[in-house]
């Protein structure tokens, strides 16, 4: 047997004197009022737990655990004259003595991180010195009353610089921010982005794009697309969010090689696979045709079909099967070679005079958009009759769109995110939603995405001044990262004790699962149904979005901004204030609306009015207003 195996703990007292505080118990720095609060306790009520601590021999002990009860006995001693008469039993305090040393710098790890309120930076040192001496991480679980999973997390921030963790006890980052940390392996600029964020309260996103400015992460559309095995493949490097458990794509030169490459490829393909005479790749997540390059291609459309009059009766047979969610798989597959016919197809003759362009959406989905003739093949196009004279020569020239299709996609996905965020306060709304999307009464099944990859996209690409609530797929706050460690902890039991554990945290949870699920996955943006439901869920595009010099005044033309001051501010045509703005360049035009929306501090030097203030406070793009 070891030495560690005969010997046994044993109890003793020793006169209060004859005991000091151990080196290794890590509580050295007690506040007073500590020791004062619990000397009084002591006094009244005694000491229900006895010390631990290791000796030599035993003429005294290092206390390696109970280091405040030490201290508020010493207090005591101090302070009431008459304490070993009165409480002699506290005047010689009873010591659990440790076998060996080892066991003593256990107890002092064990009861320093078991006290509630400890700060993490203290519990993740603690477990990162217990990983150094070679404990395993079963064993450390064990001994602390903790999952494993939690010691891992825990362990994950051990390594982090020494700075990083000074910190985060002093309470200048918490631990949330400590986390974003992990992504960065190069010390110097992470102890400088540290002096940055000191004291400060920032978000998770801004602090890790600040940590790593150049980092894809793996949702992206171009890194969705190409994948991490072929990116991995070209050389590129991953970095990683330990907590979020989300890759980072750390070679950003490399990614968007990989990608034009990829889309080239997958462009080829279509073109072959389709007939067509060219298929060109756009690294866009969307391909703009009325302005620019591609402002001047024609577009053709597919040729329609007719159904002969059994196939017309055979169709409408199908068709109210289909409304009435009675159509097997078969029949599915009958009325979609019917429709098929009826939406018709591009002829050989114009695969031959046209094109197709191929992006990767916002997805990170492969898309074509067809067809396409250029303007260098428009005249044979003409000769071979798929264009008409008319479309290429004497078509009028086709006017510029208000906003910018990017524009317009943004405002589309806040647009969505404001409805949703008002539904996430409509739970039986919700469900009448449900209920009708699932029933024939709707007619589609549109209005829920319940598939996989059926959620449309509620974040603009320009999102600042921009709030997705967690629920959503916004940045999730401290309340929302513990819904979602608890969530998982109940996971980590397996589906049975999960489900069973799920149920005993009651009908809140479990509501508020089922709505936030719903609300996530409203898709439809089809009028009048959308403007019916943002009146009756009280939906507000300004509830999640603020406009800005970035996400909207830089995106309009000068009429535009012009005519935004003009509306919330009331002004007559013949304002000074108007006639001023109007002669600004469109730049301070700009930042004179961002300033008017965003700075109260400015609303209030220029003298905005309760009822202007409304007004500036309600305003949204024009794309919005009916």
């Amino acid at each position: 047997m070891s030495k560690h195996e005969n010997i046994k703990p044993l109890e003793a007292r020793f006169p209060l004197e004859k005991l000091t505080l151990s080196p290794m118990n890590p509580r050295q720095d007690v506040p007073e009022q500590d020791i004062k609060d619990l000397a009084g306790t002591l006094w009244a009520k005694g000491m229900i737990q006895c010390l631990s601590g290791y000796t030599e021999n035993l003429d005294g002990a290092e206390i390696v655990a109970g280091g405040t009860r030490l201290r508020a006995l010493q207090y005591l001693a101090e302070t009431k004259p008459d304490f070993a008469k009165v409480r002699p039993e506290l005047a010689s305090p009873l010591v659990m003595l440790a076998p060996d040393r080892e066991t003593a710098a256990d107890w002092a790890k064990m009861e320093n991180v078991v006290r509630k309120n400890l700060p993490p930076a203290l519990e993740i040192r603690t477990f990162g010195e217990m990983r150094a001496e070679g404990k395993e991480v079963s064993a450390i679980a064990t001994n602390f009353g903790v999952t494993e999973k939690h010691v891992y997390r825990r362990l994950a921030l051990a390594d982090l610089p020494g700075p990083v963790l000074d910190a985060l006890a002093a309470h200048e980052i918490n631990l949330s921010m400590a986390t974003c940390f992990t992504i960065c392996d190069d010390e110097a600029h992470a102890l400088a982005v540290l002096d940055r964020v000191r004291g400060q309260n920032w978000s998770d996103h801004r602090l890790k794009e600040t940590l790593k400015p150049d980092s894809v992460t793996v949702s992206d559309r171009r890194a969705s697309f190409v994948g991490k095995e072929a990116y991995v493949s070209a050389g590129g490097k991953i970095g990683g969010d330990l907590f979020a458990e989300e890759d980072l794509f750390d070679s950003p030169e490399i990614l968007s090689q990989c990608f034009e490459t990829a889309l080239g490829e997958a462009a080829e393909e279509v073109k072959e696979a389709g007939g067509w005479k060219w298929a060109t790749p756009v690294l866009g997540s969307y391909v703009e045709t009325w302005s620019g390059e591609f402002s001047k291609y024609e577009r053709i459309w597919m040729v329609r079909g007719e159904l002969s009059e059994d196939q017309e009766n055979r169709y409408d047979e199908l068709k109210a099967l289909y409304r009435e969610d009675e159509l097997d798989e078969a029949g599915e597959t009958e009325l979609d070679g019917l429709q098929d016919i009826l939406d018709g197809q591009f002829t050989e003759e114009q695969k031959a005079n046209a094109g197709v362009f191929v992006y990767v959406n916002r997805e990170g989905v492969l898309t074509v958009e067809t067809a396409f003739v250029k303007p260098e093949d428009q005249q044979a196009a003409i000769e071979a009759g798929v264009l008409k004279r008319s479309a290429a020569s004497a078509a009028p020239k086709k006017e510029k769109p208000a906003f910018s299709a990017k524009f317009v996609s943004d405002m589309v996905a806040i647009q969505l995110a404001a409805t949703q965020t008002a539904l996430l306060r409509k739970p039986e709304y919700l469900l009448d939603l449900l209920g009708f999307h699932v029933s024939p009464a709707s007619g589609s099944r549109d209005i829920l995405g319940l598939g996989k990859g059926w959620a449309q996209p509620n974040t603009p690409e320009i999102s600042d001044n921009f709030i997705l609530d967690p629920r959503l797929g916004g940045e999730r706050d401290e309340a929302a990262e513990q819904m979602l460690a608890d969530l998982r902890e109940m996971a980590s039991k397996g589906q049975v004790e999960a489900f069973a554990a799920f149920r005993e945290a009651g009908k809140k949870l479990r509501n508020g699962e089922i709505t936030a699920f719903l609300a996530r996955r409203f898709l439809t943006q089809k009028k009048p149904l959308m403007d019916v439901i943002m009146k009756d869920v009280g939906a507000s595009i300004r509830e999640v979005w603020t406009p800005s010099q970035t996400n909207c005044f830089k995106r309009l033309n000068s009429d535009q901004l012009t005519g935004i001051l003009q509306t919330v501010l009331s002004l007559p045509e013949d304002s000074e204030v108007l006639a001023a703005f109007k002669n600004l360049k469109k730049g301070k035009k700009a930042e004179q609306l961002h300033k008017l929306f965003n700075d109260a501090d400015y609303q209030e030097k220029t003298g905005i009015t309760a009822d202007q203030k409304k007004c500036i406070d309600a305003w949204v793009p024009a794309c919005f207003q009916d």
